[in-house]
């Protein structure tokens, strides 16, 4: 079953538009490519003011796993990085369905 990378951003208020206009335009359909992602989808949280959260899906735990400790991720982290250091706290998970109906 597919898999997904979620990534969980506390983004500081002061640069909120910021990122998000940077996370819409530059960096989401960048990591959908560099990815081999199947999708790439982001939302704002409706109930913790300023987090942000991505889902890329992948194929398998396989794929999404062998992204995890690839050189492409590690780029995408130190640009991210070079952006949003002291600004973005963020964590990823990896979740792989066991179900769907």
């Amino acid at each position: 079953m597919t898999a997904y990378l979620i990534v969980r951003a506390e983004v500081d208020p002061s640069v909120r538009n910021d990122f998000d206009v940077w996370y819409q335009t530059e960096h989401l359909p960048q990591a959908l490519v560099a990815f081999d992602a199947l999708s790439a989808k982001r939302g704002w949280s409706s109930v913790e003011a300023n987090v942000h959260i991505a889902f890329y899906e992948f194929h398998d735990l396989e794929a999404a796993n062998t992204l995890m400790s690839s050189d492409i991720l590690k780029g995408f982290i130190a640009e991210f990085d070079k952006h949003w250091a002291g600004k973005v706290v963020r964590t990823r998970e990896l979740v792989e369905f066991c179900q769907a109906i």
